[in-house]
């Protein structure tokens, strides 16, 4: 139930609206004066407030209430209460934030029902704020697996960036992260609670896209038996993504050119173009500039497009980032089936770190995804991976399996000692080193640091923003380590 205040200076109706609410189960704190009422607004905090709009010759009116209480964080809900034939007046309530208005004798149940009503569209508006803020935390920088000197370069890009109104190429192999990427522009930017309308262009054909992209009327072509709206509406506020820019026909590449020049839409059908406002990230898995002297694609929508060009790395290209990579694949692998996350041997992971991983990103969480549905012994084998990754294994790869830790720390398991998913790793005993020259101690203690971040960063699987915590600095003092190490 709600905590709701009422704002009426006629006594008798604070009696009855105050008795109906009760019978609900609300807790009800009336006012009969608007001046009083305003004072205890933010202490009282009430989820609803119904205020009546005339509160008589002197002090603040009901709008006054209202704006107030549309003002606060959160804001509040509030319902209106007008005289008979102040319709206008309502219409201009709703017009400053009311949700709905009660003229004058109204009755109980209409009362109950309006209220019903407005605490369900609080709900969903909580509900919404929360999956925003959700959506933002999964997509924040720190959230992208990646310590690497090329991701390190992807980050600083995306972070200077994200909140500009640029358009954005992004280039790279199938599989690299480029969604996730546009994603996390997104949710960082001002437009991060406006939709994100994600389209891979190649996966429909010329009319279906076009249609999807810039919606029709009626009757445009057979089978549109009501008017639609185009992706780009749907995205009014927000961003679209245009995955695999370069299989547009030349036909679509012509109409978004004059999206990305007039910011304006025409509806298949229609002959009124509508003003959007959207801001347009491409994604590209093959060289645009070879399309272009080929003939496939326009040299002046590329120029449009690539505003700001950040290319993605392979997988082959950032090995040293694989082992955080599999350590996050292993936890959510394991979070989805309610188990803690396994281990993994190191002829596993050496297997892993030899392939070439065309595939990129995807294809490792699809092997890891794998060998945790076969896994029996406790921990990951290299006869658990995909057989392809087995020769690299078995010709190159001593036989004793020994389990890494699932955060990507490299600590040695004793041969022969039991490990259980999510078990401790004990200590191993290192091998000796040979002796190696001295160099200067600046030089030794600029390695050590760098060594002690990566791992801090392994030991919280990919997370700089925990990492920071745990290292006691702060997250813009972990990327200065990370560039001073590199």
């Amino acid at each position: 139930m709600a905590k709701v205040m009422l704002v009426e200076d006629d006594l008798l109706s604070i009696q009855i609206v105050s008795e109906i609410l009760r019978a609900e189960g609300h807790e009800v704190v009336p006012f009969s004066d608007g001046a009083v009422a305003l004072e205890a607004l933010e202490r009282l905090a009430p989820e609803i407030v119904i205020t009546d709009l005339n509160l008589g010759r002197t002090g603040p009116n009901g709008m006054e209430v209202l704006k107030r209480a549309r003002a606060m964080t959160p804001p509040a809900i509030v319902l209106v209460i007008t005289g008979f034939g102040s319709f206008e007046i309502a219409v201009e309530a709703t017009k400053l934030g009311a949700f709905d208005y009660l003229q004058k004798p109204f009755k109980a149940v209409e009362l109950r029902l309006k209220l019903w009503k407005a605490l369900s569209h609080s709900a969903v508006v909580s509900e919404n704020a929360y999956l925003r803020k959700e959506l933002k935390k999964k997509y924040q920088f720190n959230q992208i697996i990646g310590s690497s000197a090329a991701m390190q370069q992807v980050f600083r890009m995306v972070e200077r960036v994200a909140d500009t109104e640029s358009t954005v190429l992004l280039r790279g192999e199938s599989g690299t992260g480029k969604e996730l990427v546009a994603k996390a522009l997104h949710f960082n930017s001002r437009r991060g609670a406006a939709p994100f309308v994600p389209i891979n262009c190649s996966a429909l054909p010329e009319h279906l896209l076009e249609s999807e992209l810039f919606g029709h009327r009626r009757g445009a072509f057979t089978g549109a038996i009501a008017d639609k709206k185009g992706l780009f509406q749907e995205a009014e506020g927000g961003t679209i993504f245009l995955d695999e820019i370069g299989s547009m026909s030349s036909v679509l590449q012509s109409r978004l050119l004059r999206v990305l020049q007039e910011r304006e839409v025409r509806p298949v059908g229609d002959n009124v173009s509508v003003y959007v406002n959207v801001r347009v990230i491409a994604a590209t898995n093959e060289p645009l500039e070879r399309r272009i002297k080929e003939g496939g694609f326009r040299e002046d929508l590329y120029y449009r497009l690539n505003v700001i060009s950040i290319p993605m790395p392979a997988l082959r290209e950032r090995r040293d980032d694989l082992p955080l990579l599999a350590a996050h694949f292993l936890r959510s692998k394991a979070a989805d089936r309610g188990l803690q996350p396994f281990s993994i041997s190191r002829r596993a992971m050496e297997a892993l770190q030899a392939h070439d991983w065309p595939g990129n990103v995807r294809e490792l969480e699809n092997a890891i995804e794998r060998a945790s549905a076969l896994c029996e012994a406790g921990f990951i084998q290299l006869a658990d991976l995909p057989p392809i990754l087995l020769p690299l294994g078995d010709e190159k790869f001593s036989d004793t399996e020994v389990a890494l830790a699932p955060m990507g720390d490299t600590t040695l398991m004793t041969p022969g000692a039991k490990l259980g998913p999510g078990s401790p790793i004990p200590g191993g005993t290192a091998s000796a080193q040979p002796s190696q020259p001295v160099g200067p101690l600046k030089d030794f203690l600029r390695d050590q640091e760098a060594a002690f971040v990566q791992k801090a960063i392994a030991q919280a699987g990919g997370d700089k923003d925990q990492a920071a915590k745990m290292l006691g600095v702060s997250l813009a003092t972990l990327y200065r380590k990370l560039a001073e190490g590199e």
